[in-house]
C-alpha cells in the first residue's frame, strides 16, 4: 500500500550522575539524529545531526538546538515550544529534542514510533501510529480535520491541535497524537514534484524557511525516498549509533 512513513527510534542510558538519550528519525523526507545528556533534572548538553534532508540549510538548524541548554526535563514533549521559538528551530529536530527529553523525564529506556499515513483519495486518508509494537492510534482524516474515531472527530490539525490534545488527553496519548499529527500534515507532501522548487519557500515556519535564508536555502534534489513497502529500512542505519553507551561523570 503506498503512503508515508516515518520512524523514531529512541535509547536512553542512565548512572547515577545523569545519563543520555539517543533518538533518531526517518522518513520519506528527513533522516535526523538527536543526542541529549542531563543531569539533576536539566539538560546539560545537545546536539543533532542530519543526514538527509530537503534544503542545503537545514543542518545549519543543529546549532539551533543550543537553546535547549539548561531546560528543565519534561515528561511532555512539546515543552520545548515553550523554552525556544519553533518558527527559529528545524522543526523535526526540535520534535525529535522534545521526545527524547521526555525520555528522559519519564526515566524509560526505549520507545518507538512507526508512523503510516495512506495516500489520500479525494482528500481522505487513514493515518495510524505504532508505538512500541502496539497499534495506539488510527484515525480517519479529511482535508486537515480528523473524522474519527469520536473521540477525536472535529479537530482541526492545523488549528489549535496541540493546545486540545495537551488539555484533554494523557502525557503518552498526547506525545503520540502529535507525531501523528506532524507526519498527517508533512505526508501531503507526497503528492508534489519537490524537486522542482530551486530553494525552499519564504513561510517564516521554521529556520530555513526564514526569509533570511530562503532562497539560499537549495533544493537537495533526489532527497526525497519512499519507503511504502520497506519500513524496515527506517532507522536501520542509526542501529549502532543509538545503543553507543555515553558514561557520565558529575558536570561531564
Amino acid at each position: 500500500m503506498a503512503g508515508f512513513r516515518r520512524r523514531v527510534d529512541i535509547i536512553a542510558n542512565y548512572t547515577e550522575y545523569g545519563g543520555e538519550v539517543r533518538a533518531a528519525l526517518e522518513d520519506d523526507f528527513h533522516h535526523f539524529r538527536v543526542w541529549v545528556r542531563h543531569e539533576a533534572g536539566s539538560v546539560t548538553a545537545i546536539g543533532g545531526e542530519a543526514l538527509r534532508f530537503p534544503y542545503s540549510a537545514c543542518p545549519q538548524a543543529t546549532a539551533q538546538l543550543q537553546q535547549l541548554l539548561g531546560m528543565p526535563l519534561s515528561r511532555v514533549a512539546h515543552s520545548v515550544t515553550r523554552q525556544t521559538d519553533a518558527n527559529h528551530q528545524c522543526t523535526h529536530l526540535l520534535d525529535l529534542a522534545g521526545l527524547a527529553i521526555a525520555t528522559a523525564a519519564r526515566g524509560s529506556e526505549k520507545r518507538r514510533y512507526d508512523i503510516f499515513v495512506g495516500e489520500r483519495v479525494n482528500q481522505r486518508t487513514r493515518a495510524t501510529l505504532v508505538r512500541d509494537g502496539n497499534e495506539d492510534l488510527t484515525w480517519d482524516i479529511d482535508g486537515t480535520h480528523i473524522e474519527g474515531p469520536y473521540a477525536y472527530a472535529g479537530v482541526n490539525l492545523r488549528e489549535g491541535m496541540a493546545k486540545w490534545a495537551l488539555s484533554n488527553l494523557s502525557e503518552d496519548v498526547a506525545e503520540a497524537a502529535l507525531l501523528l499529527r506532524r507526519c498527517t500534515l508533512i505526508s501531503m507532501g507526497r503528492a508534489y514534484n519537490l524537486d522542482a522548487q530551486v530553494h525552499a519557500v519564504n513561510t517564516g515556519h521554521c529556520f530555513t524557511q526564514q526569509p533570511e535564508r530562503a532562497e539560499q536555502a537549495l533544493r537537495m534534489k533526489g532527497s526525497t525516498l519512499d519507503f511504502s513497502n520497506e519500513g524496515q529500512r527506517l532507522c536501520a542505519t542509526d542501529n549502532a549509533w543509538l545503543q553507543e553507551v555515553f558514561t557520565p561523570t558529575p558536570s561531564a
